[in-house]
């Protein structure tokens, strides 16, 4: 069994390869070169260079690029082979690949989507590098690494309250822990350090205004965070390291940006009619401005397909 599925991975896989290595058998066809033939079915170098392309080949000699090449064509081979068997056991016809040869087209082609729309992003200019380099001093020249002790517990009922007080009062976070015991709040504490870039950005100017020994409350729709900070330390970064960093950054900032407001523009254009257990939710959450609607979250119900797309381009 283990072998099987093995097997319709490996096809699974396959078929994902060649539809963006090729698109399809008749582009196969068309290569103007072959690099091997596996049975009937022809390798082609432009296979190859698919490859060979998402590799890192920077600064590698003709030589080690030939011998990374002659390697991609071995795992080729081995990859036809198991091909090969896993259609003559008619593995392809089985539900469990199928599905998964459907899931790896739709994955292609959504983020073959996204980068054509980000593909038509202008880039961003030197002075919008500057501008942002000026306006979060806190991520660069006054960049700082944090020793943070936390306390996290429920967004509850009266939490909140309690947690500010003691905090504002300069209670320590062993007098906060007792105090949720007290009132029976499960909560979890830790340490950690962490440079600010490590820090959410809507969190770090809170965290960056604290002086050694101060603490803040950030909330958030489930959890309140206690943080303290116990200890920090200056490590600046120099604009001239900085700028090709802040470019990368709203590249794929604006990239994001864009993707999510096509999402959204296609979603209100297209009916979507959603059945059986997930009707009942949808009623509730679909109306104007609801949480869960798509006024009010259609950036979290993209995510995860915009994260895909755009993590492709850093």
């Amino acid at each position: 069994m283990k072998n099987t599925r093995f097997t319709a991975t490996l096809l699974a896989a396959a078929v994902a390869l060649a539809l963006v290595a090729c698109g399809d058998k008749e582009a196969k066809k068309v290569a103007t070169q072959v690099a091997a033939k596996v049975g009937s079915e022809e390798i082609s170098v432009h296979q190859i260079n698919q490859l060979l392309s998402r590799a890192n080949t920077n600064g590698a000699s003709p030589e080690a690029v030939q011998a990374m090449g002659k390697e991609v064509l071995e795992k080729l081979i081995d990859q036809q082979l198991a091909v090969d068997q896993a259609t003559e056991n008619k593995l392809h016809r089985s539900p469990e690949v199928v599905a998964q040869i459907e899931a790896a087209r739709r994955d292609i082609l959504a983020r073959a989507y996204i980068q054509q729309i980000s593909a038509g992003i202008a880039k961003p200019t030197s002075d919008d590098t500057k501008k942002y380099f000026a306006d979060h001093p806190q991520l660069f020249s006054e960049r700082r690494i944090f020793n943070v002790q936390e306390i996290v517990a429920p967004n509850a009922p009266g939490v909140s309250d309690l947690l500010k007080s003691y905090t504002s009062g300069g209670k320590s976070l062993d007098d906060i822990a007792a105090a949720l015991k007290a009132k029976n709040v499960q909560f979890n504490g830790g340490s950690a350090t962490r440079a600010a870039e490590q820090i959410p950005l809507d969190v770090l100017p809170k965290i960056h205004a604290l002086k050694d020994g101060q603490s803040t409350v950030i909330e958030a729709p489930q959890a309140i965070t206690v943080v303290r900070v116990v200890s920090s330390q200056a490590s600046p970064v120099t604009e001239a390291a900085a700028l090709p960093r802040i470019e990368q950054f709203l590249t794929n900032q604006r990239a994001g940006e864009a993707v999510a407001a096509n999402i959204k523009q296609l979603r209100s254009t297209t009916k979507i009619t959603y059945m059986g257990e997930f009707e009942k939710g949808a009623a509730a959450t679909s109306a104007p401005g609801a949480p869960g609607s798509d006024a009010a979250s259609t950036d979290e119900k993209t995510k995860s397909a915009i994260e895909k797309g755009v993590s492709g381009l850093k």
